[in-house]
């Protein structure tokens, strides 16, 4: 007797979270991209004081420039010539300037991946599955019966993989399959039908043929 939701409550639990983590943020969901702003939190303060540092300077070279007055030169400026105004419905109309996101408060990220953690932990103690086990537990001993060596070597490859394409596809499953996919990023669909398309041929490689 399996203790797991059904796919339909897990399929709307995910959905209430990214909803819910998208509109208390306004912010795109992903676990990878906040592990790695959480792991790297002092590079980032840093970039934020060296940007804070740079406004710092960039206001005081105007404020010098604005001070040189021509009067102080001895010189006087030219009256400019008179503009007649473009009537308004001839004026064009600029673009709206799209302005890049802001990052999410590192706040929100740590919390992210906390709740995650509280939340497994809930979960497990409540359907009475909670354990601490110093192995994989019995549904990865029936897949891999191999616990040699090799078998740990080819496991710590395939996890240093997975990162490498997380970061080079630009996120993970939550946030190009939950998030990108529910707004229809282009990125977001690509990437998510390759590695899940990946994992089904592997699986199928696996049970099938290895």
């Amino acid at each position: 007797m399996s203790n797991y939701w059904p796919w339909w409550a897990g399929a709307i639990g995910l959905a209430l979270v990214t909803i819910g983590y998208t509109l208390a943020t306004d912010r795109s969901f992903g676990v990878s991209g906040a592990w790695d702003r959480v792991l790297h939190w002092r590079k980032e303060r840093e970039q934020q004081r060296q940007r804070a540092q740079d406004d710092i300077d960039q206001r005081s070279l105007v404020d010098a420039l604005a001070a040189m007055s021509p009067g102080s030169h001895g010189s006087v400026a030219a009256e400019p010539a008179p503009v007649s105004p473009t009537p308004k419905h001839e004026r064009p109309e600029s673009p709206p300037v799209q302005q890049p996101p802001r990052p999410a408060p590192l706040a929100s990220q740590a919390a992210l991946l906390v709740s995650i953690l509280i939340g497994g932990f809930v979960a497990a103690v409540a359907a009475g599955r909670f354990e601490l086990r110093l192995d994989m537990g019995p549904g990865f001993s029936e897949l891999v019966t191999d616990n040699s060596m090799t078998m740990v070597g080819v496991l710590f490859l395939g996890g240093l993989l997975v990162g490498f394409g997380t970061r080079l596809a630009g996120g993970c499953s939550s946030g190009h399959g939950l998030h990108g996919c529910g707004r229809l990023y282009p990125a977001s669909l690509v990437a998510t039908a390759v590695f899940f398309g990946t994992a089904a041929l592997v699986s199928f490689l696996l049970w099938k043929v290895i």
